[in-house]
């Protein structure tokens, strides 16, 4: 009996002492050891698959914006994202080579504009869309020709490197299909923390759509300062509309986009499928924000 006793303490105390160090371990376990947490990630979709992060989504959804708001078609945002990936990453550069800035690296010393104008990510997009149309003959061109006789880089080939990815996005962006474009934004991310709520995520968001899309974009705030929603004429002007919204999710603090019978959330980061559809005109879309101040 008082064998099996003290087998019974040992094994207590081992078990008491692998517990706490386990404990230990878990608490001092180096930083690069522990598993890395979620990070936000965006998905376009048409034919292909891209990701891309929630910046240069958003980025990508102005450039789109601004050539369709112009009546432009498809190809022209093809041709432009393949450059602004080329040139910049999608990503809005304050600096490049020489005095090149902003998203496509233009130059203030060729005329493009001036910096600050530059760095304004629709300025920079009508610049770009107002020196492709005056190419001729570019909607013939290979798109990583039309992107050179535009950019006149010193790499005229470097653009064809692109030309898939920026039409999976391109055609994603425009509203051809379903359920195309998606982000994942975790709940638990610094962007999460500094991103506007309430009241001042919608201002922003009614900013946004209305500097991208133009007067077409019928904004109205809805109640309690949680949701906004943009009327549309047609499904796929509705689909621009919520992946526009999808894209400037994590900046814009958006939860939850809805247009027609389908719901998008911010922390399932999928496109599902609703029993009612959104209340209004055919292409209708309302996204909610996060509460707050």
């Amino acid at each position: 009996m008082r064998i099996r006793t003290v087998v019974v303490v040992l094994l207590v105390v081992v078990a008491g002492i692998g517990i706490g160090c386990y404990g230990a371990w878990h608490v001092l376990m180096p930083a690069a050891l522990k598993p890395a947490p979620p990070q936000p990630v965006c998905v376009a979709r048409a034919g292909a698959q891209t990701s891309l992060e929630p910046e240069q989504m958003a980025n990508a959804a102005t450039i789109a914006a601004v050539g369709l708001r112009a009546g432009l078609p498809v190809r022209a945002v093809h041709v432009a994202l393949a450059t602004a990936l080329q040139e910049s990453k999608l990503r809005n550069l304050s600096g490049g080579d020489r005095d090149s800035v902003g998203l496509f690296q233009q130059r203030p010393s060729q005329g493009w504009g001036e910096p600050q104008q530059l760095m304004d990510a629709r300025f920079a997009a009508a610049a770009f869309y107002a020196a492709l149309v005056k190419v001729p003959g570019w909607q013939a061109m290979d798109v990583g020709a039309a992107a050179q006789a535009v950019q006149r880089s010193a790499y005229p080939d470097a653009y064809a490197q692109w030309v898939d990815r920026a039409d999976t996005l391109a055609r994603a962006l425009s509203g051809e299909a379903a359920a195309a474009v998606a982000c994942t934004l975790p709940a638990d991310t610094s962007a999460v923390d500094v991103a506007p709520r309430g009241a001042s995520a919608i201002d922003a968001l009614t900013e946004g759509l209305r500097a991208d899309w133009g007067s077409g974009a019928q904004v109205v705030a809805g109640p309690g300062a949680s949701e906004v929603s943009v009327r549309a004429a047609d499904a796929v002007t509705g689909r621009r509309y919520a992946y526009w919204l999808v894209a400037h999710a994590q900046a814009g603090g958006v939860e939850e986009v809805r247009a027609g019978m389908s719901r998008w959330t911010a922390t399932d980061g999928r496109w599902t499928s609703t029993s009612g559809a959104v209340s209004g005109a055919a292409g209708s879309v309302v996204a909610r924000v996060r509460r707050g101040q």
